[in-house]
């Protein structure tokens, strides 16, 4: 059965994003990106870099861990606001909203059912596993359903922000098992937990 991955940078202190939701790496961001980050997503995660960066570095390795990526809108929406109606055209891409009447680009898919009966559906499809890119909203909604967070760990704080299960996850807590663990010269970690 295909597992739901919540692939995802975080701080130190537990923040995807600013307090207004921006792209943390964009121009206006506080988020560095250093050289052996990149390369390590190159060379390790290549389906979850954007068809910008894959052309830019000349990545068109397939990948191996994810086939599938879902997002939320106000996720969707930052790559709308660079100009891209579908920043994975290499992946199948399922947005999740409900403000959302239709579908910006034919080939991502709009989910305005519920997120945990589609993920479901999602999970006995035959397939690679499914990534869960964001935001903390959706990957709240999706909380039960996580079988594997992966964590890109950077090494700064930023005091406040978006968290990453978002400001309206419910208490529940959950114990994860580390099984994998990769820090760089720079400083990042790469973290991965399966649900105890």
């Amino acid at each position: 059965m295909r597992k739901l991955v919540y692939y995802i940078a975080a701080t130190l202190d537990g923040f995807i994003a600013g307090p207004d939701g921006a792209d943390p790496t964009g121009p206006d961001g506080f988020w560095p990106i250093p050289g052996d980050y990149v390369q390590y997503l190159a060379a390790e995660y290549p389906e979850t870099l954007p068809d910008p960066a894959r052309k830019a570095l000349s990545v068109t390795a397939e990948g191996t861990h994810f086939d599938t990526v879902l997002e939320g809108r106000k996720t969707y929406e930052i790559g709308l606001e660079a100009g891209f109606t579908d920043a994975y055209p290499h992946l199948r891409h399922l947005v999740f909203s409900t403000t959302l009447t239709e579908s910006p680009d034919p080939a991502v898919e709009l989910v305005t059912s519920d997120p945990v009966a589609k993920v479901r559906e999602l999970k006995q499809e035959d397939g690679k596993d499914l990534w869960l890119i964001g935001g903390g909203e959706l990957a709240g909604a999706l909380y039960t359903e996580i079988d594997r967070l992966i964590v890109k760990l950077g090494p700064l704080t930023i005091g406040a922000g978006i968290p990453l299960f978002g400001r309206t996850a419910a208490f529940e807590p959950r114990t994860w098992n580390l099984t994998d663990h990769v820090v760089l010269e720079s400083g990042a970690a790469f973290l991965t937990y399966s649900r105890g």
